[in-house]
């Protein structure tokens, strides 16, 4: 017999099936959520960090259909405060990647055989190589630091062009090369003044040897540092590092060489998802970064130098410019320390 269906439980039946089918999409589409945690090295108004928490934010919508990214971040954190907030942050169970933004890979071996479903992350130089479930990310500026070489060696005036450093670390001695090498490229008779203040960020030693270069001829300086008064005093040209600090001294900074950390988190996010689909972390033994051509680094528009520079001198830039997004142009990675 056919059993009896009355048009009451053919509408409840229709309903349920929409109902189901509503929440099969729902499931199918629901974003996978990942939660990051990041020991912050420096303060988050540094290009360090602000750079990276702004990649953040604009990835966060580009991969929303499939991923839901949140994060939260330390104060500056070193030592065992450091590895107490990562082991913390472990413990809770909450967490997908935790991220020490920074040297942190003493403080990873401590925790990462302990916590194997964990990916952890470290950033820049002065970290070990650990493999397993520690990535290890890298960013090299001598790309768009070649760019402001050229631009220093084409203004210079006096033909002395000077660079004051943080440390005379693997990736801020490959910077200061390859920008000597591209103010040489078209001033073969640059001179230079370089000097190292020993901090990543004592301003105030910053300032005074930037005042020793400019007194001893320099009239284009590189700062490695955040300091830019002196370039305002001096009414001088000078570049600035990592972010497009701009703003912060508009009539002096004619642009910079910049990070973008888009491209690494992709790739973190890949690894993790290959990770959660029961692969293995395979963590990076040697330092990953990613070129201009990737989108890793790039150089800050020229602002209100844009009506100052000769249209010559923009047009050299640009084109050089593609050159190494096309990588027709190879800038060498020169890590030794320059005196």
């Amino acid at each position: 017999m056919a059993p009896n269906i009355t048009r009451r439980t053919a509408l409840l039946g229709s309903a349920g099936a929409i109902l189901l089918a509503g929440l099969a999409r729902s499931f199918a589409t629901e974003p996978t959520k990942l939660k990051i945690a990041i020991i912050m090295e420096s303060r988050v108004d540094v290009g360090w960090c602000s750079t990276l928490l702004d990649s953040l934010n604009k990835i966060k919508s580009e991969i929303a259909s499939t991923i839901d990214l949140s994060w939260e971040y330390t104060d500056p954190l070193w030592n065992e405060d450091a590895e107490n907030a990562m082991r913390l942050y472990a413990e809770s169970g909450e967490y997908d990647i935790i991220w020490g933004h920074g040297r942190y890979s003493d403080q990873i071996k401590k925790l990462n055989t302990e916590f194997p479903d964990i990916m952890f992350v470290v950033a820049g130089s002065g970290n070990t190589p650990i493999g397993a479930n520690q990535y290890w990310l890298y960013k090299r500026l001598h790309e768009p630091s070649y760019l402001l070489g050229m631009l220093a060696g084409r203004t210079t005036k006096s033909g002395v062009v000077g660079l004051v450093g943080t440390f005379a670390a693997d990736d801020v001695n490959d910077q200061i090369n390859a920008y000597l090498d591209g103010a040489r490229s078209v001033r073969p008779d640059v001179q230079h003044r370089v000097s190292f203040i020993g901090s990543w960020s004592d301003n105030a030693l910053a300032a005074e040897h930037a005042n020793v270069q400019i007194a001893s001829g320099a009239d284009v300086v590189f700062m490695l540092t955040d300091n830019f008064k002196p370039c305002e005093e001096h009414n001088i040209m000078c570049f600035a590092n990592i972010s497009d600090q701009s703003k912060n001294a508009p009539t002096a900074l004619a642009s910079s060489a910049v990070i973008n950390w888009e491209p690494d988190l992709k790739w973190l996010v890949g690894e993790w998802q290959k990770h959660k689909a029961g692969g293995q972390f395979s963590g990076n033994a040697e330092p990953k970064w990613f070129s201009m051509a990737d989108g890793g680094t790039d150089i800050a528009p020229f602002h209100e130098f844009e009506a100052k520079l000769p249209d010559a001198v923009k047009q050299e830039i640009a084109a050089t410019r593609q050159k190494i997004l096309s990588r027709e142009l190879v800038v060498a990675v020169n890590t030794a320390e320059v005196k």
